[in-house]
């Protein structure tokens, strides 16, 4: 059965950094498409940084310059290394996965999803 178990959140001062991690077990192949999003409390999930085994990477505009989203297929793991952090940072982090190629930011064209990670960001 298909997983994906997120770690590494935790809480930071504002400025500092932290490192997301997501191992996946249980597919039959390695996903096409792996992303993180992200939801603070009271708002929806909303989409961080995305790689595509064709088409790279992709950051929304809050993380460019920021984060960093990479994997390890040999670890089967997915990361997002998150740089000079801000209060607004402060979300549950989510990992994400689809088969095929990825096709945007949409929650739904994405099929596996971690339990989330806990990102606290004090100012």
């Amino acid at each position: 059965q298909e997983q994906l178990v997120e770690s590494g959140g935790g809480s930071v001062q504002a400025g500092g950094s932290l490192r997301l991690s997501c191992a996946r077990s249980g597919f039959p192949y390695n996903p096409h498409c792996m992303a993180w999003f992200r939801q603070a409390p009271g708002k929806g999930l909303e989409g961080v940084a995305r790689i595509d085994s064709a088409n790279g990477l992709r950051y929304a505009d809050f993380g460019a310059g920021r984060f960093a989203i990479s994997q390890d297929n040999t670890k089967n793991t997915l990361y997002l290394q998150m740089n000079s952090l801000k209060p607004e940072d402060t979300a549950m982090y989510f990992c994400a996965a689809r088969m095929w190629y990825c096709t945007g930011w949409s929650t739904s064209g994405y099929a596996y999803w971690g339990r989330g990670a806990q990102v606290t960001v004090s100012s």
